[in-house]
């Protein structure tokens, strides 16, 4: 028997924990982010040295492999957008 995808919900979730985790972002603020809230450029906390260390976790959390050539700013844009990245790698894996 094979096991279920994680839904949505429970990405978002896994998603999140891993901004808390990751970047040592306050879990309150991290649940007020929304599809449009920036991330990339929005948050001191996430620079380039941290883009690296987040998609690590973010890979080993969702058992996901993410390509170099699949980064690139649009995906760490918003918080929509790497959501949206995460959840399309879960289907595909």
């Amino acid at each position: 028997m094979s096991s279920l995808a994680p839904s949505r919900s429970e990405i978002d979730t896994k998603l999140r924990a891993i901004l808390c985790d990751v970047l040592g972002l306050d879990a309150t603020q991290v649940e007020s982010f929304d599809a449009d809230t920036g991330l990339f450029g929005h948050l001191p906390e996430l620079d380039s040295m941290a883009v690296a260390g987040l998609l690590t976790e973010i890979e080993d959390r969702l058992g996901i492999i993410i390509e170099d050539d699949e980064v690139d700013g649009e995906m760490l844009e918003t918080y929509g957008g790497l959501l949206a990245f995460a959840e399309a790698k879960v289907v595909e894996s």
